[in-house]
């Protein structure tokens, strides 16, 4: 009989194979062969809500530090300093992440600026903000079909529990002057892809965060990725169910003290 550990082990080490030929018998057509319309690109929004306009792409004037110096220099970097950030500045790594590059004229596809399997992107990002010029503190997420962040809720100063306590206490969460939160809606992926979804989903997220370690880079900030938070916890702080919508990965950033 396998213990709890092997069960664990295995099953997570499946997750990191590509599926056997008899997956996909066992699944069956693809929503996509049978016809079944794609889901949206984006999450839809609550009506009404407070949207604060960032800075287009074409407007910024940050990250000109050449792409062998940003590799050459990349770190995770966990201790910041009080000094806000600019808005400027998080538009910039919210495009950098997840901006979208161009629309499809005919298809229901947007090309971002990271690769994701079939351009399907299943990725959704919530930013909480402590310290951005200009923006009032709170939990938002980013609408990148409209570069904005669509603001969802105030977080009390006496939450709890805390950002930070659901990511078991790191203080690079309480430190930063933002969060970034990429959670995943694997339909998008299933609808085309079926049992591959998960290790697609997986690397692709990896994809997203390299290029807000280079972006932070770049422009003198840092960040450091986190796995380690509850995963129930982060999935009721965001409002998610755990299994249409699921936290992946979060990265807090800051303006980084000198070492």
């Amino acid at each position: 009989m396998k213990t709890d550990k092997q069960s664990w082990r295995q099953d997570g080490r499946r997750q990191l194979k590509n599926p056997p030929e008899e997956a996909f018998t066992a699944w069956g057509e693809s929503d996509e062969r049978a016809g079944v319309a794609p889901p949206p690109i984006e999450k839809p929004f609550p009506e009404g809500a407070t949207r604060v306009a960032l800075i287009a792409p074409d407007e910024l004037n940050l990250g000109s530090m050449l792409v062998a110096q940003a590799i050459r220099d990349r770190q995770s970097r966990r201790t910041f300093t009080e000094e806000p950030m600019t808005l400027e500045e998080l538009s910039f790594l919210l495009w950098a992440t997840q901006g979208i590059r161009k629309r499809h004229p005919e298809k229901p596809i947007a090309f971002r600026t990271v690769p994701s399997g079939g351009c399907r992107h299943p990725y959704e990002t919530y930013v909480q903000i402590e310290r951005v010029e200009g923006v009032p503190s709170g939990l938002y997420r980013y609408s990148a079909l409209e570069h904005e962040l669509v603001f969802l809720r105030a977080v009390p100063a006496d939450a709890a529990p805390t950002l930070a306590e659901i990511c078991h206490g790191q203080s690079s969460v309480a430190a930063a002057a933002a969060t970034f939160i990429w959670t995943a809606i694997p339909y998008r992926t299933e609808w085309r892809y079926g049992p591959d979804t998960p290790k697609d989903i997986l690397l692709g997220c990896g994809h997203v965060c390299q290029n807000l370690y280079l972006a932070c880079e770049s422009i003198g900030l840092g960040t450091c990725a986190i796995v380690a938070y509850s995963q129930d916890a982060m999935d009721a702080y965001l409002d998610l169910d755990g299994d249409e919508e699921i936290t992946l990965y979060v990265a807090p950033v800051g303006r980084p003290t000198e070492e």
